[in-house]
């Protein structure tokens, strides 16, 4: 192996364990908190932990596998399924994320409309929109035999080995991705810019409230008048942060793997190796970064799982409390005989 395979590898493994904790933390904030079970939202991010995990144990190591042997691991059975796997679940992420977007536009745009428009019914019926959308395309290329492993990404990924077929197999792959990537990039971006206008439009009235009141308040002290103003800036980048945040993610760690998916198409271009993988890495880092985004730092997980952690380090220390009470009984009663 070179040091470049040796460092791709490395990263492969960081990023499959963080994501299995972090995946595995939200997963546990869902079934712990009745609070977060009962929030629609809830339901995709549930989903999209349920993809983000499945990638993570699934394809993930296969694709470590694929690196350090630089062959296919496992026959083609696993393989088929595998790639099956792979293309089924980055399109449920997506239009996971897509969904996600589309609930924050509709509680920030329509927030007195937003429990008739957006019920555990409505939600059900978008999941399962994705998961039909989703399923659709692996179905058609398993059929076409356009599955196995593909040595420019060391993945079992969409791959089409028949000469003859490469012109279906451009058309299916320009389609898929316009039907996944793009697709989802478009709501993303219509959703959480009409979200971020609406916050925008919200901070400019707070933003002349606070100056009016200060106005009128002529003995405030200077530093309370200071402090008013910092939080004045800090809650007009709030909202641009997070959005920026959600969209940036998206693009940074799919369009390097879906341009380089389209660019491949052409056999003009040279695709060297090492970038084929890092691109793939690039897509998996959104396995890892998806928990973080998308709950484990809103207030409502961070307070689930450090009651989770709280609840299982007085258990410890009560069991290790125990033990020392015990052992220490047990010295006395030896002292005495």
């Amino acid at each position: 192996m070179s040091i470049w395979e040796v460092i791709l590898a490395f990263v492969v493994v960081v990023l499959m364990l963080v994501a299995l904790l972090a995946n595995v933390l939200v997963l546990l904030c869902f079934l712990y908190s009745a609070d977060i079970r009962k929030q629609v939202p809830g339901l995709f991010i549930l989903n999209l932990t349920f993809c983000n995990l499945l990638m993570t144990v699934s394809n993930m190591p296969l694709t470590l596998a694929g690196i350090i042997y630089k062959s296919q691991p496992g026959g083609d059975q696993i393989c088929h399924v595998v790639g099956f796997l792979e293309t089924f679940l980055t399109t449920n992420s997506m239009l996971s994320m897509a969904a996600l977007s589309i609930d924050r536009w509709i509680a920030v745009v329509f927030p007195l409309s937003y429990h008739s428009k957006m019920r555990y019914r409505d939600a059900a019926l978008i999941l399962s929109y994705t998961w039909l959308h989703s399923v659709s395309f692996p179905i058609v290329a398993a059929s076409l035999s356009w599955v196995g492993f593909h040595h420019l990404y060391a993945s079992c990924t969409l791959y089409n080995k028949r000469p003859e077929d490469r012109t279906q197999f451009v058309i299916f792959t320009g389609v898929f991705h316009a039907l996944s990537f793009l697709l989802s990039l478009i709501v993303l971006c219509f959703t959480y810019l009409k979200v971020l206008k609406v916050a925008r439009f919200h901070c400019k009235r707070i933003d002349v409230i606070t100056m009016q009141t200060l106005v009128l308040l002529v003995d405030i002290h200077p530093s309370v008048r200071e402090r008013c103003l910092e939080e004045q800036k800090r809650r007009r980048q709030r909202a641009t942060k997070k959005i920026s945040t959600f969209i940036g993610t998206f693009i940074l760690c799919f369009a390097p793997y879906v341009i380089t998916r389209l660019v491949e198409l052409s056999s003009v271009v040279h695709i060297n190796s090492h970038w084929g993988i890092i691109s793939k890495c690039l897509a998996y880092s959104k396995v890892v970064s998806d928990p973080f985004v998308y709950s484990l730092l809103r207030h409502q997980y961070k307070k689930t799982w450090k009651d989770i952690v709280n609840k299982i380090l007085k258990r410890s220390s009560i069991n290790s409390s125990a033990l020392t009470s015990e052992s220490h009984n047990r010295n006395i009663l030896q002292l005495n005989e």
